[in-house]
């Protein structure tokens, strides 16, 4: 007889680097933003891993990612040596290789654990997290950890470093207002049952890549290998963002509102039946003004209210870290409870990728 086996996330972690950099310390640096666009992005504070001042490192994407495992451990009461499987998600390794998952690995202090990276930003890390319930579910692994990293601003640096903050251009202002740096964990464990868990229980998961012929949404180019190295090192930054700012606020609604009806239809509830969903940038004002236009009813707007569950204005937007980070504030704060269904939806720009899991909620919060 084949073994079922009971998937539960045990708890989660959460690591930002440094203190917060609100926005009047933001504009010494790299110059104003409109008001009307600081409340559309709704960004307040963010946290670099760089000293702004100088940009000199004070810590590395895998020391996040290892800071915020460590709190979600604790928070579990599981060792370190007793994980079968890490699951990393992250943009922004140190090095191509090793990767952030083998380097975490090593701060863990675990020789054998099975390790996989995944490389999808904002949408990553609910693949990821996907990933690994389904090893724990075939009974491939008991105790997993699954972390969402990102260091973003050592990119963001050269925008704004040694240069006249009033001479930063506005499209890069708008990219340096938005972004923070962070990691984000969590820890599931599969216990053998005698049944399956009952149908309410169950994982529902989404994942679709809608982008794939439009415009990218966002691109990180240098480093790679889309030209000589030489030529990579004529160009006016080794690595640079580029953000299709109107392509961004026009789509990314609607990428939403398709994933929230999809999730909705495969777990097989409105959205008025849902506890919480998970969106790190669903109280944005570009997000939710263009809700309805993007095809979402009245009656699920008005469910969206006091549903999302999101940190955006508190640490910026973190890729990969984003929606763990938005998760554990959930739960922390209490607004994510035991009992609770609740929906994980990312949404990735560069190709606007979107997935979502839906899954009831059973940690409580550690004494």
């Amino acid at each position: 007889m084949t073994t079922a086996y009971d998937v539960k996330i045990l708890s989660t972690g959460g690591y930002v680097p440094g203190d917060p950099i609100d926005n009047a310390a933001l504009e010494k640096l790299v110059g104003p933003l409109p008001d009307d666009v600081l409340e559309g992005i709704q960004v307040k504070t963010r946290y670099w891993m760089i000293d702004p001042a100088t940009g000199e490192h004070r810590i590395n994407n895998s020391r996040m990612a290892e800071r915020a495992s460590r709190q979600a451990l604790e928070r579990a009461g599981v060792e370190p040596d007793e994980l079968d499987l890490i699951v990393v998600c992250t943009a922004t390794p140190e090095y191509t290789l090793p990767g952030v998952a083998t380097t975490l690995q090593h701060y863990l202090g675990l020789e054998s654990v099975a390790a996989i990276e995944i490389r999808g930003a904002c949408a990553g890390w609910v693949q990821a997290l996907d990933l690994a319930r389904r090893q724990l579910a075939d009974g491939t692994a008991r105790t997993a950890l699954v972390v969402g990293s990102e260091a973003g601003s050592p990119i963001l640096a050269p925008l704004f470093l040694d240069k006249d903050p009033a001479r930063v251009r506005m499209r890069d202002r708008l990219t340096l207002y938005t972004f923070g740096d962070g990691a984000g964990a969590v820890v599931l464990r599969a216990e053998p049952v005698a049944e399956p868990a009952d149908a309410a229980d169950e994982f529902a998961f989404v994942n679709a890549c809608v982008g794939g012929l439009r415009k990218p949404g966002m691109e990180i180019i240098g480093g790679g290998t889309d030209v000589p190295q030489a030529e990579q090192l004529r160009r006016r930054q080794l690595i640079q963002m580029k953000l299709d700012v109107p392509g961004t606020t026009a789509f990314s609604p609607h990428v939403f509102v398709r994933a929230i009806q999809e999730m909705a239809r495969k777990d097989g509830r409105t959205l008025g039946e849902f506890d919480a969903i998970v969106l790190p940038e669903g109280n944005a004002d570009y997000f939710a003004d263009e809700y309805e236009s993007a095809g979402l009813s009245a009656e699920d707007i008005q469910a969206l209210s006091g549903r999302i569950v999101e940190n955006l204005a508190d640490v910026g937007a973190t890729g990969s870290a984003a929606v763990p980070l938005s998760l554990d504030a959930g739960w922390t704060s209490g607004r994510i409870r035991p009992g609770d269904r609740i929906v994980l939806l990312g949404i990735e720009a560069s190709r606007y990728v979107y997935t979502g899991l839906s899954v009831t909620w059973h940690a409580s919060l550690p004494s």
